[in-house]
């Protein structure tokens, strides 16, 4: 049995992002691993966490609000980029194609949210 988010594109590619970034976090630097590495992995996650939770729920109404949590989500991640490219802890072009891949499932969970009816 399917659940309904599992059919979304946009939940599939923000589970393919927590990888990224999980990934990206393996090289931060152990004094990182209580600040910015737990808070980008947190909010990776919860990108995907917060549409699947919202999919479940009895109203429209309620998805819109957990898809508002994920674009909340995705942009608390792309700020925590700009934290790691000031601290050296990624180059420009590793910030840049993390930083599209955010922008991108952030422009679809809002296009989903805006297809919602109330």
């Amino acid at each position: 049995m399917a659940f309904k988010f599992e059919n979304l594109k946009v939940w599939q590619k923000a589970v393919d992002f927590t990888t990224s970034i999980h990934e990206l976090t393996k090289n931060f630097p152990k004094y990182e691993l209580y600040v910015l590495t737990a808070q980008i992995k947190r909010a990776a996650d919860s990108i995907a966490l917060n549409i699947a939770e919202g999919s479940t729920g009895q109203s429209n109404a309620e998805f819109r609000q957990f898809l508002g949590y994920a674009i909340r989500s995705g942009i608390e991640v792309v700020s925590c980029l700009f934290i790691a490219k000031n601290r050296g802890l990624i180059d420009v072009e590793k910030f840049q194609k993390l930083y599209d891949e955010a922008e991108a499932i952030i422009k679809m969970i809002q296009s989903l949210r805006n297809s919602l009816k109330n």
